[in-house]
């Protein structure tokens, strides 16, 4: 059995076992990471193959809606308002089902539009004091990150994603804390969102999901698609400068460390002694798509060979696979696998293309053998499944775009 069959047996598998949601007491609706919504994701891109029902979807968004809207500053794209409207978006265009959704998106959109513009004004605000920034400011999950995310794909000419382009120009400026000059996206809290004695001066995060590296996926991808505010050329710049700065290059290849606190950056030197797990959330696959990413929108050729060359070096050093332990998508094989499947398509050379084979038999290997009951998106089956509906479909990557929420599309 090849393994493009033995994927699309897994991915029926898995998807035909979440059927029914779960009672709403014991299952958050809201959530695109762990929750109904992310759950919907799925079946919306398995009924646009054709290889699931539409019923299956209808359930889970329903699923989703149905508890009250989260439209407060604490919604994001991986939850409440944004995360519903991302969902709804994958089945607005899609023929006879628009108009049995294209009511809701719309107020949806509508909530997400206003939230964009309230949030921006706040961050901005924020900076003009001189304060330090938090992950839920400006990060993919909970941040203004994820919102534009929602905003490139939903309204890309709108006033509320150009707002959002203009604050991440601005969080690329540099800020003076204790006579300590260090980036605009510092946090004032650990990697926990804590305060801790390690990072009592805050710190400084690399990664996609909570790092600097998410708003530089945002901005590359924008610029990309012809939308960009006055700065944005320079944001990118100052952002792979700083990725320049901070790569560690080993025998095996360059490698990133996750986070410094203000004694490392002040030194000049990483306290971490080697690479980490390489994933989408912190690793080199999301650090390297984002950099790829970056030099096709900027037009440098060598930028984007670069961070090709570093995805492939990390994806072949058997002591950085050994620390992947699952088959999930924010940190395990099916993260790998859709960064790289992507990587590889926008790539006009082979080497990416591949690794593909061995990459999906690996996590099918893996996800076939999980025992894990986590039914998300994020680090759950949901988001295995679908990254085994990629390998399954070869062209197109995917019928709806689903991975625009990692912003690896």
């Amino acid at each position: 059995m090849t393994t493009r069959v033995q994927a699309a047996h897994l991915a029926h598998r898995y998807a035909t076992a979440l059927s029914d949601p779960p009672p709403p007491e014991n299952f958050e609706g809201q959530s695109l990471a762990d929750g109904a919504a992310g759950v919907a994701l799925l079946h919306i891109e398995r009924a646009q193959a054709r290889t699931g029902p539409w019923k299956l979807a209808h359930r889970w968004i329903n699923h989703a809606a149905a508890g009250e809207l989260d439209a407060t500053d604490s919604a994001g794209l991986f939850h409440g308002a944004p995360a519903l409207a991302f969902v709804l978006l994958n089945t607005v265009p899609h023929g006879r089902f628009q108009a049995l959704y294209s009511n809701a998106w719309e107020k949806l959109h509508h909530h997400v539009t206003a939230l964009a513009h309230h949030r921006t004004e706040k961050a901005l605000a924020r900076i003009r004091r001189g304060e330090l920034a938090t992950f839920a400011e400006y990060d993919l999950f909970c941040g203004l990150t994820g919102i534009g995310a929602y905003l490139l794909r939903a309204d890309p000419t709108s006033g509320a994603l150009e707002q959002v382009l203009h604050y991440l120009v601005a969080l690329t400026h540099p800020v003076t804390v204790d006579d300590h000059r260090l980036p605009g996206w510092w946090v004032a809290h650990d990697p926990n969102r804590n305060i801790s004695a390690k990072f009592a001066q805050g710190h400084g995060n690399l990664g996609v999901a909570h790092g600097i590296t998410g708003p530089l996926l945002l901005l590359a991808q924008a610029l990309r698609r012809g939308v960009s505010v006055d700065g944005q050329h320079e944001a990118i710049h100052t952002i792979c400068s700083h990725l320049d700065d901070w790569r560690q290059d080993a025998d095996r290849g360059p490698w990133w460390p996750l986070h410094l606190t203000q004694a490392e950056f002040t030194s000049g030197q990483a306290q971490q002694h080697g690479p980490g797990r390489p994933s989408w959330c912190y690793g080199t696959p999301g650090i390297a798509r984002a950099g790829q990413l970056a030099g096709i929108a900027l037009d440098d050729r060598g930028l984007q060979h670069m961070y090709e060359a570093a995805l492939y070096l990390s994806l072949t050093d058997p002591a950085q696979l050994a620390l992947v332990r699952d088959a999930s998508l924010c940190h395990g094989w099916a993260g790998i696998y859709q960064t790289t499947a992507r990587a590889a398509h926008d790539s006009p050379y082979p080497h990416l293309r591949t690794l593909l084979p061995l990459l999906g038999e690996t996590l099918s290997s893996h996800f076939r053998t999980a025992d894990d009951q986590n039914v998300g998106l994020l680090t759950g089956t949901s988001g295995s499944a679908l990254a085994l509906s990629s390998l399954t479909a070869g062209a197109p990557i995917t019928q709806t775009g689903w991975d625009a929420c990692l912003l690896i599309d």
